[in-house]
């Protein structure tokens, strides 16, 4: 029941993240300033840039958890679940209302979807353990269960070398489970990267290559400030956000 609540609370935050993105992306398409549509505006195309690739990075764990769950992989489930759910459902307040800012005013009147998000976004990381407990069960598992330990590095692994910055990464992944000291001081830290590491894997293994930099360039390599939209130049804005954008029926 654990496992399976957490997995809903995975697709929750990702999918409420996702439409957090669709509504921006249709403002940003169809609004213009500056003699310009926002869409095309290069600061406003790092921004939708930036919350695509966190919504496909929660995508994409997302659908690997339910995979799994499918497929009974209860090894990999335990540990994994943990980690995404503390670290894609705490993502997800901060990623709504960056969203929420693309549209402005319009976007926290309640004629707007977005209010709505708003106001769901942090449920999925209070529900089945605040971020402190889920951390705390992410050493639970790495301490007690070899098993479930052995299946996630093993799904971190299989992108091993395809990118300097998440091999860099998954080294202090590495580093931080080696060390023994003051664990509970650093659960959010292991949770987080653990998660992280996923993310990359799975970028790397199944994402197109500019999602993938992206998120290594940023997510595990450090080029990033602390907010989003704060893409490096050289970035391939432009094609993530076209990705992103659903096409009309």
């Amino acid at each position: 029941m654990v496992t399976t609540t957490r997995l809903d609370c995975v697709l929750g935050s990702a999918s409420t993240v996702r439409a957090a993105l669709t509504q921006a992306l249709h403002h940003a398409t169809h609004r213009s300033a500056f003699g310009a549509r926002l869409v095309d505006q290069p600061l406003m195309q790092n921004v939708l840039a930036d919350v695509a690739v966190e919504s496909e990075a929660a995508t994409a764990l997302a659908i690997r958890l339910a995979a799994a769950q499918d497929a009974g992989e209860t090894d990999f489930l335990r540990l994994a679940g943990a980690a995404a759910k503390f670290h894609v459902c705490k993502r997800t307040p901060a990623v709504v209302a960056e969203a929420l800012e693309v549209l402005g005013g319009n976007g926290y009147v309640e004629e707007s979807v977005l209010p709505r998000l708003y106001r769901q976004s942090p449920l999925n990381s209070i529900w089945e353990g605040s971020g402190n407990v889920i951390a705390l069960d992410v050493l639970r598992a790495l301490e007690r269960d070899s098993a479930s330990v052995a299946a996630v590095l093993a799904e971190v692994e299989a992108a091993a070398g395809v990118d300097d910055r998440f091999d860099a990464a998954v080294a202090r992944l590495q580093a931080e489970l080696a060390d023994p000291a003051d664990l509970p001081l650093r659960a959010r830290r292991i949770a987080g990267l653990l998660a992280l590491c996923l993310q990359g894997s799975l970028l790397l293994q199944h994402a197109p290559g500019s999602v993938a930099d992206a998120f290594c360039a940023t997510r595990l390599g450090g080029d990033w400030g602390s907010v989003l939209g704060t893409l490096p130049a050289g970035t391939a804005v432009t094609e993530i956000v076209d990705r992103a954008v659903v096409a009309p029926a």
